[in-house]
């Protein structure tokens, strides 16, 4: 490596070890414990289970991949939804059936190859369905941006709404403007900045913050204690078929830090080791509360800006979320963002997903003068976005994104005129 302060196995001085990794912990801080704020689970969890989930992918891939694994926002939809159907136990044994489905995803990558998924998720049908994600997402963030709940309804709060613009115009400056580690911040800044504003103009409670101890033990989530272990076929399809997109965002990633370590991922360790390492981390965080996991693009960027590739460093980021969770004045402090705050960031962060799943269409050079494609896309993002629901019993649908995914995969399959269209970057991969 002749562009590395640290290569991937080098290990830094206690100092850099320190710092480095706290550089790590803050770039995926905010995106972390901003998805368990949407859905209502436990940021202190969250914050939590990324660290034990980092740790296992690292040993899954024997120390070779330095990727860190935080909050996925493409579950943010289903875990609402699988909520609302029966409460947050079923979102977690949602994200342990999605964790065994990486295991076997992993698994047949690891016996016939990887070229079989590249087939069945080209371009075409994950750009649409990434869109969806996002788009799918704008409507909650506006709420959470302008509306305050009075009485159970949704009534609009000017006051409320400029805590949301300064939020979001903040990160949106730190995004354009700020350049080297604090531009993988934006999430985190736009956060603070939103939160010292809102306490200026008094829209914070507290009373959480003053009655938190120092020390306390995040809020589990176990399966036989704190919920039933029931498991029903409507669950699994509301939570199941959105690995469609998180393996192809899985295989990107491991794509671009190929490219900024200069190693082949989808070789040595291999495509399997690296989803099965996300899929146990995905497994072993809803075990006990914690939602699904994904490499985090933001730590990617980390490694680029400060060309410190060490695992040691991911490392020590995980340790160091880890410990944090376990601070009930921080996480209070965390629990006690306003809401608006939280909806300003959102906005950016849906649309930036939005536009990742366009950005994959044009970088992949799609062609939307073959009608095919065009057919492709406009059903994934109707369906998709208009919540369309494919209902065979009262208790067995497909809905929203997951019928919208499906449906695309089912339309590259079936429709003539279907081209071998890899991924950007996998051309020449074997």
């Amino acid at each position: 490596m002749t562009n590395a302060v640290l290569d991937v196995n080098e290990k830094p001085s206690g100092g850099q070890l320190i710092t480095l990794s706290f550089q790590h912990m803050f770039a995926m801080f905010g995106s972390t414990i901003l998805v368990p704020q949407l859905v209502g689970l436990s940021p202190a969890i969250a914050l939590l289970t990324s660290g034990i989930a980092t740790i296992f992918f690292l040993l899954i891939t024997k120390f070779q991949v330095p990727a860190y694994l935080g909050s996925s926002f493409a579950f943010i939809a289903p875990i609402i939804l699988a909520t609302n159907v029966s409460g947050a136990g079923s979102a977690m044994i949602g994200g342990m059936f999605v964790g065994i489905t990486y295991g076997i995803v992993a698994l047949v990558i690891w016996k016939s190859g990887y070229k079989w998924i590249m087939k069945l998720l080209p371009p075409i049908v994950v750009g649409p369905v990434i869109m969806v994600i996002g788009l799918g997402l704008a409507g909650v963030a506006v709420d959470m941006a302008m509306n305050i709940k009075v009485d159970g309804n949704s009534v609009y709060s000017f006051t409320h709404f400029s805590a949301a613009l300064v939020t979001l115009f903040t990160a949106i400056f730190c995004t354009i403007y700020f350049k080297n580690i604090l531009s993988t911040m934006p999430i985190l800044i736009g956060l603070i900045v939103g939160y010292i504003y809102s306490a200026a103009i008094g829209i914070i409670d507290y009373t959480a913050v003053k009655q938190a101890q120092w020390f306390e033990v995040p809020d589990f989530l176990i399966p036989g204690i704190d919920y039933d272990f029931v498991i029903t076929s409507k669950l699994l399809l509301i939570m199941v078929p959105i690995v469609i997109v998180t393996i192809s965002e899985h295989i990107g990633h491991q794509l671009v830090l190929g490219k900024v370590v200069e190693r082949d991922y989808i070789k040595e360790p291999g495509l399997h080791r690296s989803l099965l390492g996300d899929g146990l981390g995905t497994f072993v965080s809803s075990l006990i509360g914690g939602p699904p996991k994904t490499t985090y693009g933001e730590n990617i960027g980390v490694l680029a800006i400060t060309r410190v590739y060490s695992v040691y460093v991911i490392l020590g980021a995980a340790v160091v979320a880890i410990a944090i969770s376990f601070l009930g004045k921080v996480m209070a402090v965390i629990a006690s963002i306003p809401t608006a705050v939280l909806g300003g960031v959102s906005i950016l962060l849906f649309g930036i997903i939005a536009s990742s799943g366009l950005r994959m269409l044009v970088e992949n050079n799609i062609d939307f003068g073959n009608n095919r494609n065009l057919v492709i896309a406009s059903v994934i993002l109707v369906i998709g976005i208009g919540g369309a629901k494919f209902v065979v019993s009262e208790s067995l649908s497909i809905e929203g994104m997951a019928l919208a995914a499906i449906i695309g995969v089912i339309l590259n399959l079936v429709l003539p005129g279907r081209k071998e269209e890899p991924i950007a970057g996998m051309e020449q991969k074997e």
